[in-house]
């Protein structure tokens, strides 16, 4: 959740500087439409320079990018922190056309290790879900399988993308239990548009008793809307 504040402060900071330069702005231009007209007679400047008020406004204009970027620069080091922390858990999420699979540890630790997965068609209300115990660091590990895939929880403002013999990484840790929806943010074909899956966060305790009730058949049954 943490990567939910961070973003959306920033959203917060970068939407109230453009909604001020876009004010001034405005201001601006009213101001001098308005004394334009209310002085029919005034004289009009020829001069094509002015190079104090443009050094003025540049360098104003310039300020307010180099803080922004910096801003950002840090608010993305600050999101980064969250992939640093020790993992209690890692799940594997593979990604395909037209739909996703979730691979979790075997909880019994057995000798050939096999994954408790996650399956599902991705038609109607046939969808995967990904679920994940609350206050344990969670590393997720995203892969393809064909083409190139984003996993996108627009809720949480998680985003990544997935991408064929490459593994991209990074760690969530959830504060709260919740369910929320989850798409492709990446064109991946005619059937782009129906792969969505789920996110449910539980109790430690739930995730555990849910864990070894799965691993009898392996194959985890979707979870509808």
């Amino acid at each position: 959740m943490h990567r939910r504040s961070v973003f959306d402060q920033v959203f917060a900071v970068e939407t109230a500087i453009a909604l001020a330069v876009f004010v001034i702005v405005l201001g601006l231009l009213v101001f001098a439409v308005v004394r334009r007209r209310a002085r029919a007679g005034l004289f009009v400047s020829r001069r094509r320079e002015w190079k104090p008020v443009e050094l003025c406004y540049a360098g104003a204009l310039a300020a307010v990018a180099a803080g922004l970027v910096i801003y950002t620069a840090l608010a993305n080091r600050e999101q980064g922190r969250e992939n640093d922390r020790p993992v209690d858990l890692r799940v594997e999420v593979s990604a395909f056309q037209w739909c996703w699979e979730f691979a979790h540890p075997d909880p019994a630790g057995g000798p050939e290790d096999e994954p408790v997965t996650a399956r599902a068609t991705c038609r109607g209300d046939d969808l995967p879900t990904l679920v994940v115990p609350t206050g344990r660091n969670i590393r997720l590990e995203l892969d393809s399988r064909d083409v190139i895939h984003s996993f996108w929880v627009p809720e949480l403002r998680y985003k990544l993308d997935a991408f064929p013999g490459h593994r991209n990484e990074f760690t969530v840790r959830f504060d709260r239990e919740g369910r929320w929806i989850g798409h492709c943010a990446e064109f991946c074909g005619h059937r782009h548009h129906t792969m969505d899956f789920w996110v449910r966060a539980v109790s430690p305790e739930e995730y555990d008793a849910w864990l070894l009730d799965a691993q009898t058949g392996q194959d985890i049954p979707a979870e509808t809307a």
